[in-house]
């Protein structure tokens, strides 16, 4: 299926503010059920994983079910001589609509919970061992999602992806410079504030360009457009998030 641009972008923008939406309703959800830290973010995660598994394989085959500024500039990167991948104006659209549909869902998770519906948050996340987490996180991330291409594996994107980020939850908790700008607008349990959303893209960028370098240590450089990775050209199929 070639998706015109317009309707790749709205599956981006439309997905990003669902996943948020899971995100930060499950977070509130569970602050209201227990006052235990862990089990709030048992529940926290499952609702991640479930939530973003489904979206990668409903919005995949559209956009490729980025949902995540650092994936789709991987995808560009790794395919940018290729006639085939992303284009610099499909990064400019869906950048600022991943960006876009992260802050609508966060305001839509705190209206769902008769939340204020804007309402910075207070949980400062500036620690430096918070900051490496985002690294490796969003790291491993790009070597799970194009290594799974490298090896044939892209099919399994929906579960593997939605499973390292359920994973990621108890080491980090975003590896998405969208989502990290869209829980600013929330202060409940899965609030991130302002003044902490700067080092954490930086840390996140960072890990996406770690990620691309152990990509070509362990498979090496490919010598071909490597199938099935966020391609929204052709037919592409569901691949990360």
């Amino acid at each position: 299926m070639n998706a015109p641009l317009g309707r790749r972008v709205a599956a981006e923008a439309i997905g990003t503010a669902l996943l948020v939406t899971v995100v930060v309703g499950s977070g509130i959800q569970a602050t209201d059920l227990t006052h235990d830290v862990g089990v709030q973010l048992l529940a926290n995660s499952l609702a991640t994983v479930f939530g973003l598994g489904v979206l990668i394989l409903l919005l995949g085959p559209v956009s490729g079910a980025h949902f995540n500024p650092a994936v789709t500039l991987a995808a560009w990167f790794t395919r940018r001589r290729d006639p085939d991948g992303l284009a610099l104006r499909d990064v400019a659209a869906y950048l600022p609509a991943q960006i876009a549909g992260a802050i609508g869902g966060a305001v839509l998770a705190d209206a769902m919970f008769a939340k204020p519906l804007v309402k910075f948050s207070t949980h400062d996340r500036s620690a430096g061992h918070l900051l490496l987490g985002e690294v490796v996180a969003t790291a491993g991330l790009i070597l799970l999602i194009l290594g799974l291409s490298r090896i044939g594996r892209a099919a399994l994107a929906p579960a593997a992806v939605a499973s390292y980020i359920g994973a990621a939850y108890w080491f980090t908790s975003f590896a998405n410079p969208a989502v990290t700008i869209g829980r600013t607008f929330t202060d409940t349990f899965a609030g991130i504030a302002p003044a902490s959303v700067a080092p954490f893209i930086a840390a996140q960028l960072l890990g996406a360009v770690v990620g691309l370098g152990v990509v070509v240590l362990v498979y090496g450089r490919s010598a071909h457009a490597p199938e099935g990775v966020v391609v929204p050209h052709g037919d592409p199929k569901p691949a990360v998030s």
